[in-house]
């Protein structure tokens, strides 16, 4: 039997595999029923810095296929986020557990929680995970755990306060400190502490600081602690932090950045005393403010720095009438009535302590003081002794024998000034004003005023410190009886001549007086007296345009006191920095000047207002260069006796230098030994007050000589100048070329020449009443009579005087030699050779007259031509045969010899400036060959007498 075969076509095998796919599948889903099966949330924990999660409940997925290999187990965990820094991983996968990791180590400062989506898978129905079931979605919350790993640090690098002393504050300031670590147990600061020890100082945990006991500024003005801070987790910060707590004084209201001492230098002209003060007013409601500054020199001199001249020269220099006589001049041989008095020689101040008084010479003041006088006075007085106060006699007038009657008197009764004027009986035998009665508190204040009482009767004006006032009582007396009682007056106290057991003094005064004066016949002008009372020193202001309109200012007239007025505080503060000091005086009195500076200030709507301590500071005036004052010229000359009676001009070229020395400063000091500076001498230009020229030896015999002077040379100077027998006295206060010039005019006559052969001088001139004094310059004139005189004449022709040269810088080596004068090196020369050739003339005088006198001796009756040739025509020789000739012709040459040598000692000492010492001994030696060659004159006339007047040289 035949078999069919049968061909399968490629549908027919399509068909075929999809029909065994469907029942593999069919098959597998009976195997994979279920889906794995985990919890909905999870709750984690992760340390940070660490990559194991922990988590509750812990990661487990199930699936109902097990045990069936495959579907029923576990393959896989899926999370769901993006940059999840965590991953899943299967630990078991029959049992589903798996475990939750992070990637790579959490940072909690990044971030602290996470928050995703996990998935767990099945392994499918087979090895090669098909047919996989996945579960359901389950949220994961991880929180991350926190490692202390950071430190506290505090947010600024140094904290600073400032607290006024004398408080206790709750907390002066804060410090914080930050900590960067995640979690509140140590991000938080739990604790802080002061590292410092013993300061007055704590700290809470909140970082409050305050102080535990009350700061005061004296003790310390800051303080500077250290403090460090704590976590919660006990570390403290790496670096501490400095707080500075600034102590600032009590707000004080009053004035601020001002110097208790100011310096001044004479001649800085005007210098600010606070040119930085301001006031400080402590926010007070201040409206307006009104300040005093009081410059206090009533301790200096007489209340203020003035001129120390003598009364005579400021009165000269005032502008003030002729003819003031001073009652209380510095003792001299002149003016002894004050030579028992308490006195201060610097200012010329007279002290009465109640038991001196001083009477007046007669002739000194006239009798009749006219209807019109002025009598002028500084005078310090305080309040009177004694429970019952008695008359303190100022100036007196009263009868000196006899009878008690005050004439005129000026004195001080119960602090009330009194001036007595009892007027001469004439034909209206009336009551006339006889005292006049001053009330004033400056009587007894215990300080300097001027006091000038003006009498032009029947009117009488005081004048005090300048301002006048008028008598508040004036009463009246019957007029005195004439008599021929002499009258005395008398300074410090009455005399009381009458009506007494003895003569006495009475009713004595107690203070200071200085500068009393009386002018007969004249009384002062306002501008004078002005001038007479002025302060060299005072408050000044600088720019006074720029003080503003609303600044209000006064001085009193001394300008010791200013007043200052404005509601604005920075203008007050600008004016009062505008405020200095000025003295005026070239040479100024030393020492201390106080300042005192007093505030008043008012405020808007306040009953109590704020006070504003006053000032209290100095000025210190420093001492000023002492000036050497030189006076240098021709010092010896000789002039035929016929031009002394004419009158011979004593100091042709007198020249009056002062110098001043000073110390230059080295630019590099290291270089220069301090001991070692430089010195110079700079002439400087000053005032003098007087010139006196003295006669040495015995004074002057006014029926045959004076020293004179053309006042014509005193006009349009404020010089003056007075004439005795014992020199000439030029004063006032002037330049020191106008006193040259003046001196250079004065003249000595000598109409009676015969018996005086020289006469020595001494100039000195002053500065300031004495306080700076020159040098003594002394001078010799020689007058020359007719038998030597063509001798004398013809050597004085052969003398170059020298000639004066004032250097003003001078090297330190020529200090000792200031006073010489400097002769030029061609005059030097010059002179050299004058003498030479002098003494050359001399020796061949001498040769030919001891020549002359040998051939007169050997031969009477001889030729008489010789080496030297005369007319002897007229020459008389008497000898006397009892008597050698040989001795005196011998004593005659020694006479001669001698004769020379002082002609050139004298030539000598006119050509250059010796020391005091060897002048005084030359003078000395001087003397006694004159008196030798005197007495060698005498006796030459007594054995041989000639005519020379024919006998040439």
């Amino acid at each position: 039997m035949r078999r069919r075969c049968c061909c399968w076509g490629p549908a027919a095998l399509l068909l075929q595999l999809l029909l065994l796919l469907g029942l593999g599948n069919l098959l597998a889903a009976k195997v994979n029923k279920h889906k794995p099966w985990i919890e909905t949330s999870y709750h984690g924990i992760i340390t940070e810095n660490n990559d194991t999660v922990i988590l509750d409940p812990p990661l487990v997925a199930l699936d109902k296929d097990a045990p069936v290999p495959f579907a029923g187990e576990i393959c896989a965990f899926k999370i769901h986020g993006q940059e999840t820094p965590f991953e899943a991983v299967v630990l078991n996968k029959t049992s589903g557990e798996g475990r939750l990791r992070a990637k790579s180590p959490i940072d909690c400062e990044l971030q602290k929680e996470y928050t995703f989506i996990i998935q767990a898978y099945d392994c499918g129905s087979g090895p090669g995970g098909t047919n996989w079931k996945k579960s359901h979605k389950a949220v994961v919350h991880i929180q991350v755990k926190d490692v202390n790993e950071f430190s506290p640090a505090f947010k600024e690098s140094v904290y600073k306060a400032t607290v006024t002393e004398g408080k206790i504050y709750d907390s002066i300031l804060q410090v914080e400190a930050i900590d960067e670590d995640c979690s509140p147990q140590y991000s938080q600061i739990c604790n802080y502490e002061i590292v410092t020890t013993d300061v007055p100082f704590a700290i809470d945990r909140n970082g409050n600081i305050r102080n535990t006991e009350k700061l005061n500024y004296d003790k310390q003005h800051q303080y500077e602690i250290m403090v460090t801070a704590f976590d919660c987790g006990q570390k403290h910060a790496t670096e501490d932090v400095l707080v500075r707590v600034n102590v600032k004084p009590v707000c004080k209201p009053g004035w601020q950045d001002w110097n208790k001492r100011i310096e001044y230098k004479p001649g800085s002209g005007s210098i600010p005393l606070f040119p930085s003060i301001h006031l400080e007013t402590c926010d007070g409601p201040v409206s307006s403010i009104h300040t005093t500054i009081e410059l206090q020199t009533n301790y200096i001199g007489k209340g203020c720095d003035r001129e120390t001249y003598s009364e005579k020269s400021l009165q000269k220099l005032c502008g003030a009438s002729s003819g003031a006589i001073d009652l209380l001049p510095s003792p001299s041989a002149t003016t002894n009535w004050t030579a028992g008095l308490l006195m201060d020689n610097n200012d010329m101040i007279f002290k009465f302590d109640g038991k001196q008084g001083a009477k007046i010479p007669d002739g000194i003041v006239p009798k009749n003081l006219t209807d019109q006088f002025t009598i002028t006075l500084w005078m310090k007085h305080g309040p009177s002794p004694g429970l019952r106060a008695e008359k303190e006699t100022i100036l007196c007038n009263s009868d000196k024998t006899e009878m008690n009657r005050h004439h005129y008197a000026l004195y001080v009764h119960n602090c009330r000034l009194v001036f007595l004027l009892r007027k001469d009986f004439d034909q209206a035998d009336t009551f006339r004003p006889a005292e006049f009665h001053w009330k004033l508190d400056q009587i007894c204040d215990k300080e300097w005023h001027y006091y000038v009482v003006n009498v032009e009767f029947p009117v009488v004006t005081l004048y005090m410190d300048g301002t006048t006032y008028e008598p508040y009582l004036v009463t009246n007396d019957w007029p005195i009886h004439p008599s021929h009682i002499a009258m005395q007056l008398t300074v410090g106290a009455c005399w009381q001549g009458g009506e007494v057991t003895k003569p006495r003094f009475a009713q004595y005064f107690h203070g200071s007086l200085a500068s009393l004066t009386i002018r007969p016949g004249k009384i002062e002008s306002q501008k004078v007296i002005s001038c007479l009372q002025a302060c060299k020193e005072g408050l000044d202001i600088n720019s006074l345009e720029s003080l503003g309109q609303g600044i209000k200012y006064h001085f009193n007239p001394s300008q010791s006191v200013l007043v200052m007025e404005g509601d604005d505080i920075e203008n007050i503060n600008q004016a009062l920095r505008k405020v200095s000091y000025i003295n005026s005086r070239q040479f100024p009195t030393a020492g201390v000047r106080r300042l005192k500076v007093s505030s008043k200030v008012q405020c808007f709507g306040e009953d109590v207002c704020i006070s504003i301590p006053d000032i209290d500071a100095y000025v210190m005036v420093f001492q000023a260069n002492e000036p050497k004052i030189t006076i240098s010229g021709m010092d010896h000359f000789a002039r035929p006796a016929e031009q002394f009676e004419r009158g011979v001009i004593l100091l042709p070229d007198i020249r009056i230098v002062s110098t001043v020395t000073k110390t230059e400063h080295p630019v590099d000091s290291k270089e220069h030994d301090r001991a070692n500076k430089p010195v110079v001498l700079e002439e400087m230009l000053h005032n003098l007050d007087f010139c006196d020229i003295l006669v040495i030896g015995a004074e002057l015999d006014p029926e045959q000589e004076c020293l004179e002077l053309d006042h014509v040379e005193l006009q349009g100077k404020h010089l003056d100048a007075t004439n005795s027998t014992a020199g000439y006295s030029i004063y006032g206060v002037d330049t020191m070329h106008n006193y040259e010039q003046v001196l250079r005019q004065v003249r000595y006559r000598n109409w009676y020449t015969s018996a005086t052969f020289d006469r020595k001088f001494r100039v000195k001139c002053s500065e300031l009443n004495g306080r700076y004094t020159s040098n003594e310059f002394n001078l010799e004139v020689n007058i020359l009579h007719s038998s030597n005189s063509n001798f004398m004449d013809h050597v004085s022709h052969m003398i170059v005087e020298p000639q004066f040269l004032q250097s003003v810088h001078h090297p330190e080596g020529s200090i000792s030699a200031v006073h010489n004068s400097v002769v030029p090196s061609v005059a030097t020369i010059v002179i050299v050779i004058c003498v030479t050739i002098l003494i050359f003339i001399i020796t061949l005088g001498v040769y030919r007259i001891r020549t002359a006198h040998q051939h007169s001796s050997g031969d009477n009756e001889g030729s008489k031509e010789n080496e030297m040739d005369w007319d002897d025509s007229a020459l008389t020789i008497t000898v006397n045969p009892m008597e050698k000739y040989e001795k005196p012709h011998q004593t005659e040459e020694e006479s001669e010899e001698e004769d020379i040598e002082d002609e050139e000692e004298d030539t000598t000492s006119a050509e250059s400036d010796e020391s005091e010492e060897e002048d005084e001994e030359e003078e000395e030696e001087e003397e006694v060959i004159v008196q030798k060659g005197d007495k060698q004159n005498a006796t030459r006339q007594e054995q041989l007498e000639w005519d020379d007047s024919t006998l040439p040289y």
